[in-house]
């Protein structure tokens, strides 16, 4: 009898032991593939599964060349369905087809967790879109089980532009109208399924000088929030807490979240100085060891919260700043753009191999600002369509912002032309929102540019 014990005992020892290594080894990635100069996908996943600790993979499409490349490597991938065939997946007929096509085909040899109905729908689609994500998720978790494919979930990813407020997290809440009309009824789901809520953090995008040292997981003396009485240490489980926070408002709690993107650009342009490798890999190396230290948050103390690194590569063709283009881990050649734990000779030390460069934490230290950190406007690109910027105008004008100066008899009314009435209703709804690089985005259409485009009567916000 003891000696079975001490065999069971053995046994559990070891087993224990395998699941805390296989844990602490583990990270999630975004494999985006913007780029004419990339490894061919089955390269990509011998990669991945050879000479990385990264065990979970999330796409941006449903690419048939990646999901038969991951067949048999263990990996997860989260896929995602274009933003485009929401409307079509209220039709079940034509979701079964759509799941019959391109899911079912490759599983289980590649293993789909997470089928994501659309990408940051909330942040740039139209309210006829946005108001047809539920119905179409459940449609097609519907579609998925009558293929046979009930271990799949359903979700969509959301940029915290879906949060009316973040700071503090404690009284953070939903967007209105979005809160009970669309992100109740997708939490609901969420519960019903055991799927994931999936969000976007990135203090990248609210980046600060004076509390650089705060967004990029170095030593700080942290913020406090008063109400409940909590101390971050990082703005990443700011983020988060906020989140939760605002899900907890509507009475789901419970709902698992993950961090579906979150990184740092190693590049940027000259009004982007915060794009430095030291910078990426301060972030990356802080965002490993927490992730691999199973803390939680304070508000989530006993959650490891799943994180998906953005991006695996440097994607050359991908639009907007040059920061946009230097988000990757790696180069096209697979050889790293710094060191963070990812590569498996390296996983002893899950720290950046560049030491990040000494800060005071007090910002300037009284030097004057650069004008890059006084002044920044939201611009339309230069290949951006007119069709495109009237939509952004739609949709600028739709959320509330003061659009009187573009209308006839207005300050900004001259020229008369979509482009320059664009210019003033995309900048005016950045700066309203907190002038984070994602408020610019417009799905591909805005850029952050330092130049004031003011003219004679007509003055744009900074």
């Amino acid at each position: 009898m003891n000696n079975i014990s001490s065999k069971t005992s053995f046994i559990l020892f070891f087993f224990v032991i395998a699941l805390f290594l296989h844990d602490v080894t583990s990270i999630g990635v975004n494999y985006g593939t913007l780029g004419n100069n990339l490894p061919p996908p089955a390269q990509v996943a011998q990669f991945i599964k050879d000479k990385t600790v990264i065990d979970r993979v999330k796409i941006f499409d449903i690419n048939p060349d990646i999901l038969r490349a991951f067949a048999n490597t263990g990996i997860s991938l989260t896929v995602t369905v274009p933003n485009g065939e929401i409307p079509n997946l209220l039709d079940l007929a034509y979701a079964r087809r759509y799941v019959e096509q391109n899911i079912k085909p490759h599983y289980p040899q590649t293993k789909i967790d997470v089928v994501l109905v659309g990408n940051e729908v909330l942040h740039w689609d139209t309210p006829e879109v946005q108001n047809k994500l539920v119905p179409a998720m459940k449609v097609f978790y519907q579609a998925l089980g009558l293929s046979g494919l009930k271990g799949i979930k359903v979700s969509s990813a959301h940029s915290l532009g879906i949060l009316l407020r973040s700071n503090p997290p404690s009284a953070a809440r939903f967007r209105p109208g979005w809160d009970v009309g669309i992100l109740a009824p997708m939490l609901q789901f969420l519960h019903e399924t055991k799927g994931p809520f999936m969000v976007n953090p990135y203090p990248y995008f609210g980046y600060n000088k004076k509390q650089e040292d705060f967004l990029l997981f170095r030593k700080n003396k942290g913020v406090y929030d008063r109400f409940s009485k909590k101390w971050y240490m990082n703005s990443f489980d700011m983020l988060l807490d906020a989140v939760y926070m605002s899900m907890v408002r509507l009475k789901y709690p419970d709902v698992e979240i993950v961090a579906a993107e979150t990184g740092w650009p190693s590049q940027g342009e000259t009004y982007e100085p915060q794009c430095t490798v030291e910078n990426a890999a301060s972030y990356n190396g802080g965002l490993m060891k927490k992730y691999n230290s199973g803390m939680g948050t304070p508000l989530m103390p006993h959650r490891k919260i799943e994180t998906y690194i953005f991006s695996l590569f440097n994607e050359n063709t991908k639009p907007g700043s040059i920061a946009e283009r230097n988000f990757g881990l790696f180069r096209p050649d697979f050889t790293p753009v710094y060191d963070v734990g990812v590569l498996k000779a390296k996983q002893a030390h899950p720290t950046p191999s560049l030491p990040p460069p000494k800060t005071g934490g007090g910002g300037n230290k009284g030097q004057p600002k650069t004008p890059a950190e006084n002044k920044k406007f939201c611009m339309p690109k230069v290949g951006a369509t007119d069709a495109q910027l009237q939509s952004n105008i739609n949709y600028v004008c739709s959320q509330g912002v003061d659009c009187t100066p573009i209308q006839v008899g207005g300050s900004c009314f001259k020229p008369n032309t979509i482009r320059s009435h664009a210019a003033f209703a995309m900048n005016s709804y950045y700066q309203r929102e907190g002038r984070n690089n994602f408020n610019c985005d417009f799905a591909g259409t805005g850029v952050v540019a330092a130049s004031d485009p003011s003219y004679g009567t007509c003055k744009f916000e900074s």
